[in-house]
């Protein structure tokens, strides 16, 4: 349904895609992750057509995005991180609005219409002016926009941020619900836990490039079941990486004056030797942190930082 293949977006000499790659098909929810200056709301603007590549192929349901851009935005939806809404308008008009742009027309707008907005939850505020909703209902109907024409492709970019818990339970159920209906999904998102519980496949984006790819399954494996030990204090990063070379099974990723990061097995087990080993070369430990395996440890054991910084 979507592949990107050497994708490549240059502003002068900055980079803001550097090479990405990946397919997502049909009834798949594919996940962009990666922290804000990633890469991902600019790989999405050139799948849609709002961006020309620098270089790179796109293709949506087999058309070509820059050759062919009218015949792929035909089957696309996409829910901007930016909420696109007239706040003057009502929610029926808002739908009425852009339904009206992808093409449809009544009596087959005005019952999708009805559709979305029970779909959403918002029926019962139709005619509202906008202006009068939450901010967790702005993304509902932001999202219901997104759909109203019923695309074969729908792309959402960090549909969830700002948003209150309850809707956002809603909004990754309305996700989900479009997956199962056939549509293929590209999801962005800098919340790891978000692209745990939805996605079938992801890449982990960083600085413009996929870094990792795959199921859950194998970006775990990646990790090989290992944990992530963060601790805080005073250390002499060249002695601290010395001592730590002399435990067998440990991985420095990241030392400097004020941290360590490391990846080993079994890491609670093995504090009394880490601890011991870090004293002899002279520094002190004012605080631990333990992460099991996930895939913000994969994204920390991949780049030597956390996903939100």
């Amino acid at each position: 349904m979507i592949e990107v293949a050497e994708l490549r977006k240059s502003y002068g000499d900055l980079a803001a895609v550097d090479g990405v790659s990946f397919t997502a098909r049909t009834g798949e929810i594919f996940g962009l992750l990666g922290p804000n200056g990633a890469g991902k709301t600019t790989t999405i603007g050139c799948i849609s057509g709002l961006l020309t590549p620098t270089s790179g192929h796109l293709r949506v349901m087999g058309h070509d995005v820059v050759r062919d851009g009218t015949a792929a935005r035909r089957t696309l939806g996409v829910v901007p991180q930016e909420i696109a809404l007239y706040d003057e308008l009502s929610a029926e008009e808002n739908l009425g609005y852009w339904g009206g742009v992808q093409g449809m027309r009544d009596p087959v707008l005005g019952r999708r219409i009805q559709a979305v907005l029970e779909l959403t939850g918002l029926l019962d505020r139709a005619r509202e002016p906008v202006k009068r909703f939450s901010g967790g209902m702005k993304r509902r109907l932001n999202f219901a926009c997104g759909i109203v024409h019923q695309p074969k492709v729908l792309m959402l970019d960090e549909p969830t941020v700002g948003v209150d818990p309850q809707s956002r339970v809603r909004l990754l159920e309305l996700v989900r619900e479009q997956a199962k209906s056939g549509a293929c999904v590209l999801y962005t998102t800098h919340y790891m836990e978000e692209a745990e519980a939805l996605c079938d496949r992801l890449a982990v984006v960083d600085h413009g490039k996929i870094i990792a790819q795959g199921t859950l399954a194998e970006l775990r494996a990646m990790l090989a079941e290992h944990d992530l030990l963060r601790l805080q204090g005073s250390f002499r990063p060249e002695a601290a990486r010395e001592a730590l070379r002399r435990i067998d099974g440990i991985e420095v990723l990241q030392a400097d004056e004020s941290q360590l990061r490391l990846s080993l097995a079994a890491a609670s087990r093995r504090l009394p030797q880490i601890f011991s080993a870090l004293a002899e070369a002279g520094a002190e430990v004012r605080g631990t942190t333990l992460t099991q395996p996930s895939l913000e440890s994969l994204f920390i054991k991949l780049t030597g930082k956390e996903l939100r910084e």
